[in-house]
């Protein structure tokens, strides 16, 4: 059975939607790799993710943002998750960054996760992040962000697309 079959709601373009699920798989069978101290695994990575973000351009190039209505939800989150690991390639997080902003004032993609992809890119590109999704460190038990804008209204941003407040959401990263 073919993962088209298993996720019928993969919408109009189930092949697609297929090779963006499997690329998603790919990415969390090697993302252990990312920060390996192995530096061949490191290379491994930067491979795969190199290779998945050539892949993400040719579609955004041909289909425009891989909307939920045109590869189901499954495949639009992995297709979010290969511009989010496509730290080496700015063009490409740019290009992301462009349609899927395009998707979100219509509707049809994710405002939370586009925050996140605002941020990445912001980051890779030495900005301010705005919504503090990035967390850059952890100094003395507290996870540190990246420096964001205007951080007193970091937490009503953060509502405004989904995300819970920022002491909650780094609380997840903090040393147990």
């Amino acid at each position: 059975m073919t993962t088209a079959e298993r996720h019928p709601q993969n919408g109009r373009l189930p092949s697609l939607a297929e090779e963006l699920i499997a690329m998603m798989a790919e990415d969390g069978a090697g993302a252990r790799l990312a920060n390996s101290p192995d530096l061949a695994e490191q290379a491994c990575w930067r491979r795969l993710t190199a290779r998945h973000g050539d892949r993400l351009a040719a579609i955004m190039a041909d289909h425009g943002w891989p909307t939920e209505q045109a590869v189901g939800p499954e495949a639009a989150r992995a297709a979010w998750l290969v511009a989010q690991h496509a730290d080496r390639q700015l063009d490409v997080q740019r290009r992301a960054v462009e349609l899927m902003a395009e998707a979100v004032a219509g509707g049809a993609a994710s405002a939370r996760d586009f925050a996140f992809l605002q941020d990445r890119l912001a980051v890779n590109e030495g900005r301010e992040q705005r919504y503090g999704t990035q967390i850059g460190a952890v100094a003395d038990g507290h996870p540190v962000p990246w420096p964001c804008e205007d951080p007193e209204r970091l937490d009503e941003r953060r509502a405004g697309v989904g995300i819970e407040p920022f002491d909650e959401y780094t609380a997840r990263f903090a040393p147990r």
